[in-house]
């Protein structure tokens, strides 16, 4: 038995295929069919409405109606001016009876039937009435207009809709293109962005090299058996270039891109999301070899596992349904692949159906770049700014520890608009400095009056800090101290500058670094002998670590190495945990706990504070006067030496 073969393909077929293309075929006609017809009469009704009730009250609201027994009096009464006999009417001019602030004459229509009042003619000639005749309106003419024209403008209005929904795309939604997909198609031509543009990234470069290999000889692997795999997820924090490297990994191909976002499939029509999923996949068949790239697909691939719905699916479950369905009968051809990537920070919600092998058969992380990566990114995104000759790219790596590669193209635009704002020739490493310190505590507010017992306050806290900082054994570097106020709400802030990226923390040093976060509060103890609300972000941080040591780091000796922290979001922070499992008396010694770690260090800083009163009495003046100081006025203050401001405040 011969094989049917769709109209327009080439090549053999399998019969289940030809099935459901003509399956799609003959829903698609019935579609049309029923969209035609309930067309047709939806416009035949609409045009009898309107001419009803829209368009006949506008001819006639102009004139009073009255009736012809009205008409006669009046006449009689000789208050009728002048008449225009119609073939069913007539119209006419009366004098007003009540013309103080109004016409004098009023317009005025009565419904007339010729021959039904012989003597009217000879009446109008006894009152003097001027009449004239109207001659009877062409029955093709009032056909035209009255039906035709408007029939006409319907029907090209229908055709245009059968046009836009030709494509299996029915309703409202192919009408105005709501289903159609919103990517965004560049050629390849078009791409302009390779690896060479994306710092901070070799691992995951590495990865996607061999997803390039594919794009360009897919059948250097499909004559060993190899499969081409269908889609290569992203995964990583907000900012650390996902997009970049799924538009790099096309330009690097030499293929095309499509970009989309989850949130486009979604809207308030019901079956949009589905249809816009099916048009995107069709129009990279077309297009293959091709990526298609779908960003934050978290928005439509939420795991189902939770949702609790009665009376049937809503729309983002019928896309991601449609997704799936797509991605498993998605074949493309070896000699024009196409390739699904998607980009997500956070990867624990979405549904485990997506991640399983033969959808999303690859999963590549992007994290924050490392010292390497960011100087790489700091140079990518220097290309077009113009240093100062001494700006060392290491040292403004060193200064950006956890920064992402957004974050670092942000210091780097603001750096250069401080150099212009100040009219240098150059950026310096000064300006960079400046930036990032506008970036994490905002700008500078040296306008905000305070008292001077706010100041001293603010500036013995902030001198509590610093030595702390650096006289406990693992605290990172102070590399300045300052008590002028910040858009953010801070009156003061002391900067840390790691000298090295950590990725593993041991007890002590989290320890340490509790300490440092408390002893702004023990400054404020030990000097006044009593506390200020100034200290609230550092015992909010400092307990949400020791939460962590005891809850998630196994590092209390009373509860053991055992998790008791409920799921937490991997990428973005604000999670509420789930504590429901656990008993009340286990709360209660986590509690504990977590008073005893931030009790222990608040005594251990206040003792280290008192044994050096000296240095932070000289950190303190110095502050006073400066306002702002580096790293070394901390060293010299702890060796008991006096040093002037260059700029004393007056």
């Amino acid at each position: 038995m011969n094989e049917r073969r769709p109209a327009g393909k080439t090549g053999p077929q399998k019969p289940d295929q030809d099935q459901n293309e003509e399956e799609k075929r003959r829903e698609r006609m019935q579609r049309q069919m029923r969209f035609s017809l309930s067309y047709i009469v939806t416009a035949l009704i609409v045009l009898w409405l309107f001419q009803e009730f829209i368009l006949a009250p506008l001819v006639l609201q102009q004139a009073r109606q009255i009736s012809y027994s009205e008409f006669r009096e009046k006449l009689a009464a000789g208050q009728i001016v002048s008449v225009t006999i119609a073939e069913h009417d007539i119209l006419g001019q009366m004098k007003n009876p009540d013309p103080e602030g109004q016409p004098e004459l009023v317009p005025f229509d009565t419904v007339f039937t010729p021959g039904s009042d012989p003597k009217l003619i000879e009446d109008l000639q006894a009152a003097g009435v001027k009449f004239s005749f109207q001659r009877p309106a062409s029955p093709v003419g009032a056909l035209i207009l009255s039906w035709l024209l408007p029939l006409g403008l319907l029907g090209a209005f229908w055709y245009f809709a059968y046009r836009r929904m030709s494509g299996g795309v029915g309703g409202l939604g192919g009408i105005f293109g709501v289903s159609k997909s919103k990517a965004t198609e560049v050629k390849p031509e078009d791409v302009g962005v390779t690896f060479k543009d994306v710092g901070g990234a070799d691992e995951a470069i590495a990865e996607l090299q061999e997803i390039i290999q594919f794009l360009r000889a897919p059948e250097r692997f499909a004559k060993l058996g190899g499969r081409i795999p269908k889609g290569v997820l992203l995964v990583g924090p907000p900012g650390t270039g996902k997009t970049l490297l799924a538009k790099a990994t096309a330009g690097e191909a030499g293929v095309a891109f499509f970009q989309t976002s989850g949130s486009e499939f979604v809207e308030m029509f019901v079956g949009v999301g589905a249809a816009r999923v099916r048009d995107l996949f069709e129009n990279a068949r077309k297009a293959a070899p091709a990526i298609v790239f779908i960003d934050e697909i978290d928005a439509i691939g939420q795991s189902r596992a939770n949702a609790i719905r009665i009376g049937g699916n809503d729309e983002r479950e019928q896309t991601l349904n449609q997704l799936l369905a797509e991605i498993d009968g998605f074949k493309s051809s070896t000699g024009a692949p196409v390739i699904i990537m998607a980009a997500t920070n956070r990867p624990e919600v979405l549904d485990p159906a997506l991640l399983r092998a033969g959808r999303f058969d690859r999963q590549v992380t992007v994290g924050n770049p490392d010292l390497i990566g960011r100087q790489q990114i700091l140079r990518i995104h220097s290309k077009g700014i113009k240093l100062a000759p001494d700006f060392d790219i290491e040292a403004a790596a060193r200064m950006t520890p956890g920064f992402s590669g957004a974050d670092l193209a942000n210091a780097m635009n603001e750096a250069a608009l401080l150099a212009a704002r100040r009219n240098a020739e150059a950026v310096t490493l000064n300006d960079f400095a400046v930036a990032i310190e506008r970036i994490v505590a905002g700008l500078e507010q040296r306008t905000r009056v305070m008292s001077a017992e706010v100041r001293r306050a603010v500036a013995y806290h902030e001198a509590g800090h610093a030595l702390v900082a650096e006289l406990v054994p693992h605290g990172d570097p102070v590399s300045k101290i300052s008590i002028v106020p910040r858009s953010r709400g801070a009156l003061g802030y002391t900067m840390q500058m790691p000298t090295e990226d950590r990725y593993l923390l041991r007890q002590a040093e989290l320890e340490d670094r509790i300490a440092v976060m408390l002893a702004g509060r023990a400054a404020e103890k030990i000097i006044f002998n009593e506390i200020s609300t100034g200290a609230s972000d550092d015992i909010l941080r400092a307990t949400e670590l020791a939460r962590r040591m005891v809850t998630e780091f196994g590092m209390s000796e009373v509860l053991g190495s055992v998790r008791y922290a409920g799921q937490q979001l991997q990428y973005l922070g604000n999670a509420i945990e789930d504590n429901s499992s656990l008993s009340q008396e286990t709360r209660k010694l986590i509690d504990s706990e977590v008073k005893r770690i931030i009790s222990e260090q608040y005594e251990r800083v206040q003792r280290l504070l008192q044994e050096n009163r000296t240095a932070l009495e000289l950190l303190t003046q110095e502050l006073l006067r400066c306002e702002t100081v580096d790293g070394s006025a901390v060293k010299a203050a702890l060796a008991g030496q006096v040093r002037t401001c260059e700029k004393p405040e007056n």
